[in-house]
């Protein structure tokens, strides 16, 4: 398969001489849902923002759909949608002229732009917003409101900057099978985010950026099949007296009704929840503590 996007020995170093980015070489396949992860300052925002045009790069290439973006910026430009991190919207101009504007900056038609709009606005449950301005919005809403300015050219490629962050589980989720359609139509997207169960649920493809080195890039399944341990927090109906003792797995008791179990890699939570049956503990409830890519992710960055 071709590549959408890759970058070769990706260089970013700040006057102040912080190097960013170390030599990164990024592989992302057309029609990807990549994962690019990494602690604060990391570098994933630096490389995001050389990536979309926005930063310049001290050294190195970045390839967009088999173009140099140094030779071919205006045509790469046009490749690329970003939702960023923050709100960069006037929030006092109507949300479908925040769309419509945007589309002018790609030459689009404003007859055009009105038609993709109201699509995209009606997508997002934002048509009878439409002339709100966006300083009203929720912060869900306004999440929204990026994405579908992110979406007004239609780019080939959507790289995303935390786009749920700090939105409800309700708009998280319907964003989430937003950007599945998307990708199952054919638009290679990137994703950053701090929730890590957001990639291992969206995401195909990962790479983990630590101190502007490429740490880890791989398919996912095949890095969480890396974890050797799962922990999960259960809640017992009865009162645990006594030492819990489970065949590869780490137990300990946290509260006289909860226990952590650090699970072997050949261990299922329902070997675990047999094994406390048998020591006369029933399980009223199961819980994540630290899910296989938030413990790969410790593992890699640490």
């Amino acid at each position: 398969m071709s590549l959408a996007l890759s970058t070769d020995s990706l260089v970013k170093t700040y006057s102040n001489k912080l190097e960013a980015l170390k030599g990164i070489n990024l592989k992302v396949e057309e029609g990807d849902f990549f994962a690019l992860l990494g602690s604060n300052g990391a570098g994933k925002t630096t490389a995001i923002g050389i990536i979309a045009g926005l930063l310049k790069r001290t050294s190195g290439e970045v390839i967009i759909n088999g173009l140099n973006q140094k030779n071919h910026s205006h045509e790469v430009k046009k490749m690329i949608g970003l939702m960023p991190q923050e709100f960069n919207f006037n929030p006092h101009e109507p949300n479908i002229e925040i769309l419509i504007n945007q589309a002018g900056y790609f030459g689009i038609p404003r007859k055009e732009a009105k038609t993709q709009a109201e699509t995209l606005l009606k997508k997002m449950e934002l048509w009878d917003r439409r002339f709100d301005v966006a300083q009203s919005l929720s912060g869900g809403m306004k999440r929204r409101l990026m994405l579908a300015r992110a979406l007004m050219h239609k780019p080939k490629i959507l790289i995303l900057d935390e786009p749920t962050a700090g939105v409800d589980v309700e708009i998280r989720q319907s964003m989430w099978h937003y950007l599945r359609q998307l990708n199952n139509d054919g638009m290679t997207i990137v994703l950053t985010t701090h929730y890590l169960e957001e990639a291992e649920s969206l995401c195909r493809n990962i790479a983990i950026l630590s101190h502007g080195v490429l740490v880890e890039q791989s398919n996912m399944k095949k890095l969480l099949a890396k974890a050797k341990r799962q922990v999960i927090i259960i809640d017992t109906i009865e009162k645990i007296t006594g030492k819990i003792e489970i065949q590869n797995c780490d137990c300990k008791v946290l509260e006289e009704n909860t226990l952590q179990v650090s699970q072997g890699e050949e261990i299922s939570i329902s070997d675990v929840v047999s094994a406390l049956s048998d020591q006369n503990i029933n399980v009223s409830h199961i819980r994540s503590s630290q899910n296989r890519l938030e413990s790969l992710f410790l593992s890699l960055t640490s």
